[in-house]
């Protein structure tokens, strides 16, 4: 699940791979930029923000990817048959003198001048795992909206950058609050925040996301995707719905949550 701490772990292993080394090769498969050859520059450095990853080439030039549900990148050395899905997924290739970097399945890929890359991240709130993590803040623009529920508010990026449905459905369960219980009813709403960071920080050097100790396939989660199994800690069978605003009655996110353990509000 490409939440904050797998697209970290991306920019991490992207960044020690290319970083400091010149692009061979570029070729993007992507109708606006199909043309376009950065082959010759150097890659300077690899970022992530939240869950957007920004590639920084000299020349002022920025590659920004989102993965959204599925895309990933993979690293091959050259002449490698490459891996990570049919080559009609291939979305980017980098390659450099030892590495070639593949973009699967991204939806997400733009061209950008680097001093413009507030365009595309500048509306998102601290990072969870970046320089700029503020607790304070992030907990001021969660509670700014206190009629609304604490899943979504969880998930609006606008509040704090990179946590994801996986994340959101486990922190709540360990916090003990209901995902439909209002932002102004969260008891202790900075340390349902403090505890989204810790659980991302906690897995930024694994590609694994276990938030139950436990690593063993099928032990990792609380909640998550688990519905109609019992719960961990009462037994009580796991409820699965779909949230969604009244402000966007169109989309929703699937949520996870446990009855008893969880009291409060019940989805409408």
């Amino acid at each position: 699940m490409p939440e904050g701490d797998t697209v970290w772990l991306h920019a991490h292993k992207l960044r020690a791979a290319i970083a400091g080394q010149v692009l061979t090769k570029t070729d993007f498969r992507v109708p606006r930029h199909a043309t376009v050859d950065l082959s010759g520059r150097t890659v300077l450095e690899v970022v992530s923000r939240g869950k957007h990853l920004l590639t920084r080439i000299e020349g002022g030039t920025t590659l920004h990817t989102h993965f959204e549900m599925d895309g990933t990148w993979r690293l091959h050395r050259p002449g490698q048959r490459w891996a990570g899905g049919a080559a009609h997924q291939v979305r980017v290739v980098l390659a450099t003198a030892d590495t070639v970097v593949v973009g699967y399945r991204l939806p997400v890929v733009d061209l950008l001048p680097t001093d413009a890359e507030s365009t595309v991240v500048g509306h998102l709130g601290p990072d969870l795992l970046g320089p700029d993590w503020d607790l304070d803040e992030a907990v001021r623009r969660t509670a700014a909206q206190p009629d609304r529920a604490i899943g979504p508010a969880l998930l609006d990026q606008r509040n704090l950058a990179g946590i994801g449905n996986l994340y959101k459905a486990e922190v709540l369960f360990l916090r003990g609050v209901s995902p439909w219980t209002r932002v102004a009813d969260v008891p202790d709403l900075r340390a349902t925040v403090a505890l989204s960071q810790r659980l991302l920080e906690a897995n930024k050097h694994r590609w694994a996301q276990v938030t139950t100790g436990d690593s063993r396939p099928g032990r990792d989660h609380w909640v998550f995707e688990r519905a109609g199994e019992a719960c961990r800690r009462c037994g009580t069978p796991i409820r699965e719905a779909e949230q969604v605003e009244s402000a966007q009655p169109t989309y929703g996110r699937k949520t996870y949550w446990c009855p008893h353990c969880q009291p409060g509000p019940d989805p409408v």
